[in-house]
């Protein structure tokens, strides 16, 4: 009898536990980007940083935003503003790369070009181990419009 018991409660915690994984990966806002973007820019705002150190920064262990572009777009820009050190993994169609502050961006990680398209999963990182606000702009606009 006791053998019977174990063998129920086994999978319903597993069960429970699959479920309560998949709505935890399913928090991340998905933003759909088209070539009509309404707003532009576009701003997202969240916390950067996490507990999972990787090559681009300590970084969540799942993404801060999720991006559905939803046609293949000839210029796309992504650009991170936060008070620490940020940096941006995206993970998408084409592969996953880090995008790292420079001088050229003045201090910002910032990306730009091609896009196809596909859900990309974006972390925004920290390169302390600090967390911070940050706000994500994403344009079609080649050059930035002043604030």
């Amino acid at each position: 009898m006791k053998m019977r018991t174990r063998f129920q409660v086994v999978p319903a915690s597993l069960a429970i536990s699959l479920v309560l994984t998949n709505a935890h990966l399913v928090e991340a806002q998905v933003v759909r980007i088209n070539s009509n973007l309404q707003t532009d820019p576009l701003i997202v705002n969240g916390t950067s940083g996490g507990t999972l150190q990787s090559n681009c920064g300590n970084i969540a262990p799942k993404p801060n935003q999720v991006i559905q572009v939803t046609e293949s777009l000839p210029y796309l820009r992504l650009t991170v503003e936060s008070g620490g050190q940020p940096t941006l993994l995206i993970d998408g169609p084409g592969g996953r790369f880090c995008v790292l502050p420079d001088s050229y961006s003045g201090g910002k990680p910032e990306i730009s070009g091609y896009w196809q398209a596909g859900n990309y999963s974006l972390y925004v990182g920290d390169l302390s181990k600090g967390q911070h606000n940050y706000s994500l702009s994403i344009s079609q606009q080649k050059t930035p419009k002043n604030k």
